[in-house]
């Protein structure tokens, strides 16, 4: 016995110091990359909400400032070659403090900056806080050094809290499968605060439970209450960020309190309040106003406040930004209410383009591990938990129609930073076979988004074009956040009284097709086109019109079963497709596929012809209202 427990001991030290160095070799090789690659022609300039948050670290890296002046319009065109299309600003105001006698005893009054010359970002200053020496001293590469530190650090958090319970091996290929076989990757090469929100979460949990899985760690300030406070700051931090990551102070205090420490619970609450309420008073000593993403708020696109191009470009091209999304009477009516959050349920675990299941897959292994385990009812595990709930919560009830992130992000940019408490659901693996199973799901969703990261970053709505996406629903009460709104040749097109979205290349945008002006759609012969139909009004029925050059079958459906017709070579068909759709924001989406049996190629069929496509069938439409 004594010799097996030994040899036992040997090898698992043997696979610790094989882990370690695998780290390490990762690790070199991800700082290579970072610091060599060439961030703006690689990332295809710049994505979503970049602009500013680039231009923000900029300022605070060379001016140690948040103020956007010419200075700061000019140093980005530098780096860019181009405006910052896509940025927030707002006007400051100076804030007059006043104390006295009479309550609340400290008084708050702000008045308009006095300089015109100035603006201020309308973004969290916690991300250009953390990256502004990274790029002072690295240029835009230092973004990515960051984030390989930060996911580097991640790494090094869950592998020992799996390896404190599990076996080296098992908690090393795990660890890696929760980050690697996910879309968590692609955020690595965005300039933005997410691989930051997730680190902060990430290590706000290791530090609050390592000790609850390694009583005696080597880093004794682990073990100790005071590890419970700088978890508090990180997650104070990140909810500064992004209010939903407020939820995981909860499982904290209670965890506490469950534990009869009330003074502890509550001085971790505390540490929170005042980690949160600081970022905010910065942002206020900065430009006059606690939120960030209050006051007088724009987005600028194509010309931009001192570009001297118009006398006021505050005024004359800014577009206000108001953070309401949703048309309050659906929101609110408890008719429409219950419907809407049954499809955002199935969209958000299953959605083709932002699913949980798909591009998180992991964390559907650590939940299953953990309801299967002995360990399910162990009560800050169940208060981990009750945080993911409450966090799905909050965004598919106040948020039922941008949950996602907006911009049409690969995967769901919202739920990623909230994605890492699944990991401490794990209870302890005995084998590989998890792990196994994380990769093997997460990759086939995924593997191609990681092939280059920077493409999929800047043309996200090519990740669920083919594949097993494919499979998956549309998330059709999302249809203004879909990945396809990037794309101004396919999406958002008006035909026949609707609004069209083309979901793939299978078919193409509409075009003329007769003298007199009629328009058509072409579906192609190489596959399934899957379309959004948008509507005002309830629809019953497409009545459509098809027509193919060649002997055909055509297949459509709306959502209530499948139609079909034979096609004679130029001879028009009509067929009737049955639509069944749900309530979006303020109208109706339906979810329309066709697919053509045969194909042809015009320029092989005409000698005067010069179109290239892959062509099957030509369909138009008119849309039939349901009876009300």
């Amino acid at each position: 016995m004594g010799v097996t427990t030994t040899g036992s001991a040997a090898v698992g030290a043997h696979t610790t110091r094989a882990a370690w160095l695998a780290a390490a070799v990762l690790l070199i090789l991800a700082l290579a990359a970072a610091v060599s690659v060439d961030v703006v022609r690689n990332g295809y300039g710049a994505r979503a909400d970049e602009a500013t948050y680039v231009a923000m670290t900029l300022s605070a890296a060379y001016d140690h400032d948040f103020s956007y002046e010419k200075r700061d319009l000019e140093r980005y065109f530098a780096v860019y070659r181009t405006g910052p299309d896509g940025i927030f600003l707002k006007r400051g105001k100076t804030m007059h403090v006043r104390v006295d006698a009479h309550a609340p005893f400290v008084h708050l009054r702000t008045t308009a900056d006095p300089r015109h010359d100035r603006l201020y970002f309308g973004k969290a200053l916690i991300y250009p806080l953390v990256a502004a020496p990274f790029v002072r001293l690295l240029g835009l590469n230092g973004f990515l050094v960051l984030h390989a530190l930060l996911l580097f650090g991640v790494c090094v958090c869950g592998y020992a809290f799996l390896a404190a319970r599990s076996q080296p091996a098992p908690a090393l290929t795990f660890t890696l499968a929760f980050l690697f076989a996910t879309c968590v990757p692609v955020y690595a090469v965005f300039l933005m605060p997410e691989i930051l929100n997730f680190a902060l979460i990430f290590y706000a949990l290791f530090l609050w439970l390592y000790k609850e899985v390694q009583p005696a760690p080597a880093w004794r300030f682990l073990s100790v209450p005071g590890s419970d406070l700088l978890a508090a700051v990180c997650v104070g931090a990140a909810a500064y960020s992004k209010i939903n990551h407020a939820v995981f102070i909860v499982p904290i205090v209670l965890w506490a309190w469950w534990r009869r420490r009330f003074t502890h619970g509550l001085l971790a609450g505390v540490v929170f309040a005042v980690t949160f309420g600081a970022l905010f008073s910065l942002t206020a000593v900065t430009s006059g106003e606690f939120n960030y993403q209050g006051g007088d708020r724009k987005t600028f696109l194509g010309s931009f406040p001192f570009d001297g191009s118009v006398v006021d470009a505050w005024d004359r091209n800014g577009t206000q930004m108001s953070t309401n999304d949703a048309d309050t009477e659906t929101v609110l009516a408890p008719s429409e209410f219950l419907n809407r959050f049954a499809h955002n349920t199935e969209y958000f675990l299953l959605g083709r383009h932002f699913g949980f299941v798909p591009y998180f897959f992991p964390g559907v292994v650590c939940l299953v591990l953990w309801l299967r385990s002995r360990e399910r009812w162990q009560p800050w595990r169940v208060l981990t938990f009750l945080a993911i709930a409450g966090s799905f919560v909050f965004w598919l009830v106040l948020f039922p129609y941008t949950w996602s992130g907006g911009g049409g992000p690969p995967g769901n940019r919202y739920f990623m930073s909230q994605y890492p408490a699944f990991f401490f659901l794990l209870p302890p693996l005995t084998s590989s076979m998890p792990a196994l199973v994380a990769w093997i799901g997460g990759a086939l969703f995924t593997a191609k988004m990681l092939l280059n990261p920077f493409y999929a970053a800047k043309f996200p709505q090519i990740t669920a074009e083919r594949g097993f996406a494919r499979l998956l629903p549309v998330e059709l009460t999302m249809a203004n956040d879909l990945p396809v709104m990037l794309d101004a040749q396919r999406s958002h097109l008006w035909y026949a009284g609707v609004l069209m979205y083309f979901l793939d290349e299978h078919a193409y945008s509409p075009e003329v097709v007769a003298p007199d002006g009629t328009k058509g759609i072409w579906i192609a012969g190489d596959g399934r086109a899957d379309m959004i139909v948008r509507s005002e009004r309830p629809l019953d029925r497409l009545h459509l019109t098809v027509v193919s050059p060649i002997p055909n079958v055509f297949i459509a459906s709306g959502g209530r079963g499948e139609s079909r017709v034979a096609l004679l070579p130029g001879k028009p068909a009509t067929i009737d497709v049955s639509m069944a759709g749900v309530r979006g924001l303020q109208s109706y989406e339906y979810l329309l596929s066709a697919q053509s049996a045969e194909s042809f190629t015009p320029r092989l069929r005409d000698p005067n012809s010069r179109d290239d496509r892959n062509l099957g069938a030509m369909m138009t439409f008119v849309a039939v209202s349901a009876r009300q």
